[in-house]
Parts: C-alpha cells; sequence; structure tokens
C-alpha cells in the first residue's frame, strides 16, 4: 500500500502541466492514451457541460474560450504543457500591428468573433473627438497617416492639426491676414452634409445673414478683408440709406439710426409694423384706428415731417358743422387737428 502511494506521489510530481494544476488526469484523459478524444474535448472545452465537475473546462479559468478562440489549437496559446505559463493579455499571443499607438488591450476596439473594428464612432466619442458630418465618412488613413497605414498616432483634436493647409491657403477670405482663429468650428459647420468651406456655410450666428443680410460675399460687409473690426450696428452700413431715404425723410423726421426700430431684414427694407407708435404716440394698430390707414402718409401728410399730422382729413363727417354740433358744448372747441388729438390721445371718443 505505502509503495502504490509513492507511485502516483511520483507521477503526480513528474506531471508536465507543472505543480499549479489540481485536477485528476482522467478529466482530460483516457486509459487508450494521452490524446485527448476530439469528440470529448470540443464538447467540453467551451460552454458548461453536464460533466462540468469531472472533466476540465476552460470557462471555469479566468479566461472564457469565446469567439476565435474557442477554436484555436491549444498549443496556439500555451506553447508548454505548464499551463499556467500562459498569460491572459492579449499582447503576449497577438503581434502588436499597431505598435502601441493604441494600447496593448485588443478588446478597446476588437472582439474575439474578428478583427474587424465596428465601434469606430464610440471610440472617438470616448476620445474627445466625436465624428460628425464628413469626418464620420473619412476614411481612417485620411488623418492617421502612417507608413504602414496601422499605426494610429494621436493627432490631437484641433482643427488645424489637419486642416492648417486650408486655413494658410485660403483668399476669399485671407483667415491668416483677417486674424481668424483657427477653430475652424467657430465658422463652420462640421456636422453638416458637406465640406461647407464657403461663406454660405460660415456659422455666422453672432450676426446672423438671413433675408436681406443673406449675402455670399463677404467683402460686402468686411472692406478691405478685415474681418475684424466690423461693427454689428445698422448705420455703420446702412448710413447711406438712411440719409439718401426721402419716403419718409429719415434725417428731417430724426429718426433712430437703430434700423431695426422699423424695419426688418427682409429684402428690400420693408418697415416692419411700427408698433412702437401706440405706446409712444397715438394708438394705430389698436383701437379704433387699426385697419383704418394704409401708410404714413395716411396721417402725416407733410412728407417727411412726422411731426405734423392730420386728423380732420378723415374725419370730416360730411363737413365740419357736423363736427360743430357734436362739440357744442366743449369750451374752446376748434376744427384743427391738434385740438382733436389735444382731447381724444387715445383715439377714443
Amino acid at each position: 500500500m505505502i509503495l502504490s502511494l509513492g507511485f502516483l506521489a511520483s507521477l503526480q510530481a513528474q506531471s508536465p502541466h507543472g505543480a499549479g494544476l489540481k485536477i485528476d488526469c482522467a478529466s482530460c484523459h483516457t486509459s487508450a492514451g494521452w490524446e485527448i478524444d476530439v469528440p470529448n474535448w470540443q464538447n467540453n472545452r467551451g460552454a458548461k457541460s453536464r460533466n462540468d465537475t469531472l472533466v476540465f473546462n476552460h470557462n471555469k479559468t479566468d479566461f472564457e474560450l469565446t469567439g476565435r478562440h474557442a477554436t484555436v489549437d491549444c498549443r496556439g496559446c500555451h506553447e508548454n504543457l505548464v499551463f499556467s505559463d500562459a498569460q491572459s493579455d492579449c499582447i503576449t499571443c497577438h503581434n502588436d500591428v499597431h505598435q502601441q499607438t493604441v494600447g496593448s488591450d485588443c478588446v478597446r476596439c476588437h472582439t474575439t468573433a474578428h478583427w474587424l473594428v465596428d465601434n469606430i464612432t464610440a471610440l472617438h466619442q470616448e476620445n474627445g473627438f466625436p465624428l460628425l458630418g464628413q469626418h464620420a465618412a473619412a476614411d481612417c488613413i485620411d488623418c492617421h497617416h502612417a507608413e504602414t497605414l496601422l499605426r494610429f498616432d494621436r493627432i490631437g483634436n484641433d482643427c488645424v492639426n489637419c486642416h492648417m493647409d486650408q486655413y494658410l491657403s485660403t483668399t476669399a477670405p485671407d483667415h491668416k491676414a483677417a486674424g481668424y482663429a483657427t477653430a475652424c468650428q467657430q465658422c463652420h459647420d462640421l456636422a453638416g452634409d458637406g465640406w461647407l468651406w464657403s461663406s454660405g456655410g460660415a456659422n455666422h450666428l453672432f450676426f446672423p445673414l438671413t433675408k436681406g443680410h443673406q449675402i455670399e460675399d463677404c467683402t460686402k460687409c468686411h472692406i478691405g478683408g478685415n474681418f475684424t473690426n466690423v461693427s454689428a450696428d445698422c448705420f455703420s452700413c446702412h448710413a447711406t440709406d438712411y440719409q439718401a431715404s426721402t419716403n419718409p425723410n429719415h434725417v428731417a423726421a430724426n429718426f433712430p439710426t437703430d434700423c431695426t426700430a422699423c424695419h426688418s431684414t427682409d429684402s428690400g427694407w420693408a418697415a416692419n409694423d411700427f408698433k412702437q407708435h401706440d405706446q409712444q404716440y397715438f394708438p394705430i394698430f389698436s383701437g379704433k384706428h387699426e385697419g383704418e390707414w394704409d401708410q404714413c402718409i395716411d396721417c402725416h401728410t407733410v412728407v417727411g415731417n412726422f411731426k405734423e399730422f392730420s386728423c380732420v382729413d378723415c374725419h370730416e363727417h360730411n363737413n365740419a358743422s357736423d363736427l360743430a354740433d357734436e362739440h357744442r358744448d366743449v369750451s374752446g372747441y376748434q376744427y384743427i387737428s391738434k385740438a382733436c388729438y389735444s382731447c381724444h390721445p387715445n383715439g377714443g371718443g
């Protein structure tokens, strides 16, 4: 009995798998020979089986066999029979074709199913450079230049890391001479359907280019190629229009130089409904006078003079005597427009 135990201990000590493997030989081998029956091995190397407690199962280790790992030959990873010598990090078995430019953890980008990368968008999101617009359709090597086409050196998230050539070569307008920022996204739409590098694609939200301001030629406003000192004040561009206007005469009427007080940005600069008139002067968009006039000259009958106005041109009521009868009991009644306004400042009866 003692000899038998000694013999078994000797065999265990001679195990080619090293002292760390504490399982019965019969878990993998049979008395027919050391070779493992293929069906037995294939049935029990992957997902857990009914014989899980008796037959070795790789999924009970710290390295589960999934995807292509489930079909590879054992010697592909276990170069010797001491299984514990095999490391679980990817780089031990897989040649790093990216040359440490993306780290050594393959599962950041790859799965055990194949080497194809299908989460490029998410990877860029994690790295602070979302692939928007045409960046999402660009080929990796358009940005990541390398002799092997497999290095992915970090190139930075600033636009000029890729687009400095466009910045320097642009002449309409000359970005460098104008002192433009090198952050392309300040003016250009990176999320659009195309590379909107033209003025039509510029992000001009600080001064919306809408309606009458929707022009393609930047030099209409940015004279001399200077894009840093143009005022957003209407009068800085439209002083000539203001001074030349005769219907009505803006200068004579002492109109404000803030064009938006009366105008929209519609082409032709048609006047807005000047609804400030109701609060500041006289209700013409509300009350009894709403819809009773078409243009300013209906009431302001002296061209260019908005201090003068007429009530009696409309309020004749057949003749002046009718109004006199209505105002018989009004002391000091006069049939003149300013007298009307002094008693009817809100247009009421």
